[in-house]
């Protein structure tokens, strides 16, 4: 062992004589100064002083948590005795949460250092959390932020990060002469480089995939474009089509081809063989220079001028939009300016897929929506021109920090393997910047203040947007395991609307749940038509379905869908074909 590690040694110093500036980085991430880290930390002094003030409050609860600790240690010590040395089959004082897969193999169980050490640890992550809940005297937002950063400082110690506490890495170590440690730290050197203000773990391999060969396939054409978006029209694949066409409204805060990946899972071609004529947003990847685009651009200049286009290119004076996620929040936004300015609706149904309209829980998110944090982000906004898409990926990775960020860095960096081909995996790497003012409006106007539901708060061109008047036909359909949409959030938000709502839930969540293709038969859905006051109430009554919800969504937009039409070509005289898709915005990448 000890050659080997001489000649790891001697790797690692190799490593470094050439990548000299990477410690540079390194203390940009971990000691540079910014004023989004310097809100977190004064938020969380600030949280963890209520937190003390609590406790000295209630020392009986202190008392109660040191005794559980000590009682359960000498358990934990007494049945690693007995597992380790004397072979008896114990089970584990301690065992990992139904999901956590991080002590899964056998050597963490098999020897009894680790078996020791992987216990104690639990125990410690258990009690800690606890005792979070017994302590009176805390405000509930407090309280769940005090949870949500004391769970990222527990797991990001957990043993298995460490090389020299993870019994995998030192076994793979040994195996290979700290080569698996070399290959890491060229990835964490490449991944550090390719980094915004936070360590961006990569999930997949980068050149795994090619836009337009294996995801964003579908064929098609760009047939128009402006600053905001490029508007694809897909090639039909049936004779006929329905008479009224569907656009498709992604989230501007990623790239449009999670609605298009594989040929197996692409929504787009989906919808292409149920006989729609299918147009699809892509939206820009702003840099500094769009900085002065604005949420208005996007309604005005971008869902209006798409419904406009394909009114013109079609005939068709309505369309069945479908948004996704902040998609389906901008084209809400889009009906309620429509009704403002005493235009027609284009939207003839709407569809909402994951998203969000009322925006008082919005789930794990919560933590970072208050003043401090907000106003940092503005800053931050300010400065660069565009919130930086790297950032916001990180954020939501460690939203489940477990399994999106944690067990990537310890198979990427010291195991040294290489990640797997994943396209979900791959199109979430895949970052998006927000234009400075587009982001600013999110955190502060949606997120912060809640305004989209108060009618008449938030003004596009001047007039005041109201979505009690939007009499739209609307199909929401939520996840139940989401933690970026809630899924009685979501419901919530529907609530708010005037026209008629059809609520279903899916299994899984904010991804996985909505790109569910029948054909796989992976995920079922809940339906409930009856009036409820609560999530638990419509849960309870609802009706479970072994099949896609995919299909009840053909069935319910089938009234909507008008006559049978001969199949459209591609764009028009006054709109030809401009590129193939995928399109030129959807390649461009950050940096």
């Amino acid at each position: 062992m000890e050659k080997n590690i001489l000649q790891f040694n001697q790797n690692v110093q190799n490593f470094f004589n050439v990548h000299e500036n990477m410690w540079e980085k390194v203390q940009e991430f971990y000691y540079g100064k910014n004023p989004l880290n310097e809100a977190l930390a004064k938020v969380n002094n600030d949280d963890m002083a209520v937190f003390f003030e609590a406790l000295v409050k209630n020392p009986t609860r202190l008392m109660e948590m040191q005794c559980k600790w000590w009682q359960g240690q000498m358990q934990i010590y007494q049945n690693v005795m007995l597992r380790g040395v004397m072979g008896s089959q114990v089970e584990p004082f301690v065992k990992p949460e139904s999901g956590d897969r991080r002590f899964t193999n056998p050597l963490w169980q098999d020897e009894p250092n680790y078996d020791l050490l992987t216990q104690s640890y639990l125990h410690f992550s258990k009690l800690v959390q606890d005792m979070l809940d017994v302590v009176d005297g805390i405000p509930d937002k407090v309280r769940y932020r005090i949870h949500f950063f004391t769970r990222q400082m527990i797991n990001a110690f957990a043993p298995g990060n460490f090389l020299w506490t993870n019994p995998e890495v030192i076994q793979q170590t040994i195996n290979e002469q700290g080569e698996n440690l070399v290959r890491g730290m060229e990835t964490f050197y490449d991944d550090l480089m390719n980094s915004g203000k936070y360590l961006s773990v990569r999930m997949t391999n980068n050149d795994s995939f090619s836009l337009g060969k294996d995801l964003a396939y579908t064929s098609g054409a760009v047939v128009f474009e402006n600053e905001l978006f490029q508007l694809l029209q897909y090639e039909a694949v049936t004779e006929t089509v329905h008479q009224t066409p569907i656009l498709v409204v992604p989230p501007f805060i990623n790239k449009y081809y999670v609605l298009d990946l594989r040929e197996q899972n692409s929504f787009v071609n989906w919808l292409r063989h149920q006989g729609h004529t299918v147009f699809m947003m892509s939206w820009c990847n702003p840099k500094a220079e769009q900085k002065n685009i604005a949420f208005d651009d996007l309604v005005v200049s971008g869902t209006v001028e798409a419904l406009r286009v394909i009114e013109e290119i079609t005939g068709e004076k309505e369309a069945n939009a479908i948004g996704y996620c902040i998609g389906g929040t901008l084209l809400a936004a889009t009906q309620a300016y429509y009704v403002a300015k005493r235009l027609k609706n284009h939207v003839k149904s709407a569809t909402y897929l994951a998203t969000l309209l009322d925006f008082d829980n919005p789930g794990s998110l919560g933590v970072f929506i208050n003043e401090p944090v907000v106003s940092s982000i503005e800053t931050l906004n300010e400065q660069m021109g565009y919130f930086d898409g790297r950032q916001l990926a990180v954020t939501f990775s460690l939203l489940r920090e477990n399994t999106l960020y944690w067990n990537y860095y310890i198979e990427n960096y010291l195991k040294g393997n290489d990640p797997s081909d994943f396209d979900i995996l791959y199109w979430n790497s895949d970052s998006t910047n927000i234009p400075a003012k587009v982001h600013s409006f999110l955190v502060r106007t949606l997120y912060l203040n809640n305004d989209l539901i108060q009618a008449n708060k938030i003004k596009i061109n001047g007039v005041s947007l109201n979505l009690s008047r939007v009499k739209t036909p609307n199909f929401f359909i939520a996840t139940q395991e989401d933690h970026i949409a809630l899924w009685d959030a979501c419901f919530k938000g529907a609530t708010f609307l005037g026209g008629e709502s059809t609520l279903v839930l899916g299994e899984s969540g904010h991804v996985a749940g909505i790109i569910n293709p029948p054909n796989r038969n992976k995920y079922g859905c809940y339906t409930n038509a009856a009036p409820y006051t609560n999530s638990k109430e419509w849960l309870d009554g609802a009706q479970f379905h072994s099949e896609s919800w995919w299909l009840r969504w053909q069935e319910w937009v089938a009234p909507y869908a008008g006559e049978q039409v001969p199949a459209r070509v591609l764009g028009t005289e006054i709109y030809p074909v401009k590129e193939a898709a995928p399109g030129r915005y959807v390649q461009v990448n950050l940096f």
